[in-house]
């Protein structure tokens, strides 16, 4: 009898379904956790505004351009992810290439304009302390912009060879959730670094 049930084939595992499984969790923990990192960076920045003598902060006029345009593009690359991940969702392999290939060029055009502005900082890393956060911090951020270009590349490779489907799009929501915080996080790192100096921080 028991071997007759054994000897009986069963339906196969399905797997996780739609964001139900702990590969979409593990990813939100790891967000979490990074995203406490940043707090702590963008904590000691307020901090050391805080307690610095005047002239701490070596940008009292932060330049908008290219900064405010480049975030608006981050910021709006999240929306083109979204989308993108919604023609997964649909069924739809057409819109959800458009989605994570747009996303992928913006997210590089991003990197280039970041990395552009740094050159022409005039200072270094190891000016101030000021100097020394600010590159560390958005050096950091750019690091995870740098792993969200990879993981939208191989989403769009996967795509193309029809690994997802509305069932099966764990990896997607995972990664899309990922591409979501980077750009959150730079959103703070923005407001920090760029727009409150006009608020007297660090004068």
């Amino acid at each position: 009898m028991a071997e007759a049930a054994l000897a009986r084939p069963g339906p196969l595992p399905v797997g996780p379904i739609g964001r139900a499984g702990l590969g979409f969790w593990g990813v939100a923990m790891l967000v979490a956790s990074e995203a406490a990192l940043f707090s702590y960076l963008l904590f000691s920045y307020y901090y050391l505004c805080a307690t610095a003598p005047a002239g701490w902060v070596l940008e009292p006029a932060p330049k908008m351009i290219p900064g405010l345009p480049n975030t608006l593009l981050l910021l709006s690359s999240s929306f083109v992810a979204w989308w993108g991940e919604k023609g997964v969702e649909k069924g739809d392999r057409r819109r959800a290439l458009i989605g994570f290939g747009t996303t992928f060029v913006m997210g590089t055009i991003f990197a280039g304009v970041q990395v552009h502005e740094w050159a022409g900082k005039a200072f270094g890393p190891t000016t101030n302390g000021y100097a020394s956060l600010y590159f560390t911090t958005t050096g950091l951020h750019m690091a995870h912009v740098v792993v969200g270009l990879i993981i939208l590349l191989c989403l769009f490779g996967w795509t193309a060879l029809d690994f997802f489907s509305p069932r099966r799009r764990i990896a997607v929501s995972a990664g899309i959730l990922y591409w979501h915080f980077v750009d959150i996080v730079w959103l703070f790192v923005f407001t920090t670094y760029y727009l409150t100096p006009y608020l007297g921080f660090g004068t």
